[in-house]
């Protein structure tokens, strides 16, 4: 635990987290409370972030629920002002409010690309507009913004959540070579397949685009072992009180990103040798 002008990790420490209510989010603001960090669980399902924090505080944690639209800057700005009058500091953001669109290119619509631009890298952008500054006065903080394995991968089949996360990377390795000089710390959170209703696009957290069945879906997920999300979630804040640069969980994702780096045409080749034989398994092979 640090002193009142240092990064507590995590016990006094107060975390926004942002998609708060569900999946990821959910986990990992249960896993700091648990570490005894004080939580805002905030998601735009404002009754379901409610209770998420209620759970929190029946178990002994501190935990606080807002509704926060993340495309809505000064919806976000509020919230970041709010929770640092309140608290004193703000110690960690977990941008980390996103959506999945499941499609080959040629089914995506404008309005597809512009609504997952808008969640997973614009929400992402407003987090840190507002936040950034800020702990730069404070003197600490540290950023975290949940991009995807798909950011560090080629992503056949979800091109749009591909560009996002590849986005989110980028932004995330400039804005830590930047923020050293203020103390504050910066890491990119690259899960590999986890299991959250992420996982079956559609509704709240995403859209398939293309007639596919949820036991579809579901088969070519579990094909990837996801991981449960509390053992993630427990990963994940172990390699966030360590300060890496970039988190990758499960740890074995790590080699496709090695492989990647090393030989790009490979990595290439086994994502296309993926992308058709899913194309087979859907009875859509292409000639």
């Amino acid at each position: 635990m640090g002193t009142d002008n240092t990064l507590r990790t995590f016990a006094g420490a107060t975390a926004i987290v942002t998609g708060g209510a569900s999946g990821i989010g959910r986990a990992l603001c249960e896993e700091l409370a648990r570490r005894e960090c004080r939580v805002v669980v905030a998601d735009l399902q404002g009754g379901l972030a409610t209770d998420v924090a209620d759970a929190i505080i029946r178990t002994g944690g501190h935990a606080d629920a807002v509704q926060l639209d993340v495309t809505d800057p000064v919806a976000f700005e509020n919230l970041v002002r709010d929770t640092m009058a309140r608290a004193g500091s703000l110690d960690y953001l977990f941008n980390n409010a996103g959506i999945h669109i499941a499609g080959n290119a040629e089914h995506y619509g404008i309005e597809d690309w512009s609504r997952i631009i808008d969640i997973n890298l614009r929400g992402v952008v407003h987090g840190v507009q507002v936040a950034y500054p800020l702990m730069m006065a404070q003197g600490y903080g540290h950023i975290i913004n949940t991009a995807s394995m798909a950011g560090l991968l080629s992503g056949p089949g979800a091109i749009g959540y591909a560009t996002t996360k590849f986005a989110v990377v980028g932004l995330s390795r400039a804005l830590r070579a930047e923020a050293w000089r203020a103390g504050v710390r910066v890491s990119v959170l690259c899960p590999g397949v986890i299991r959250t209703p992420l996982l079956e696009s559609g509704g709240k957290y995403g859209k398939q685009l293309e007639n596919i069945s949820l036991a579809d879906q579901r088969r070519q997920w579990e094909s990837l072992k996801p991981m449960a999300p509390d053992v993630f979630a427990r990963q994940v804040l172990d390699a966030v009180a360590r300060n890496d640069a970039i988190i990758i969980v499960p740890r074995w994702w790590r080699l496709l990103w090695w492989l990647a780096r090393l030989s790009p045409a490979l990595e290439e080749r086994l994502a296309r040798s993926a992308f058709e034989k899913t194309q087979q398994q859907l009875g859509r092979e292409h000639t």
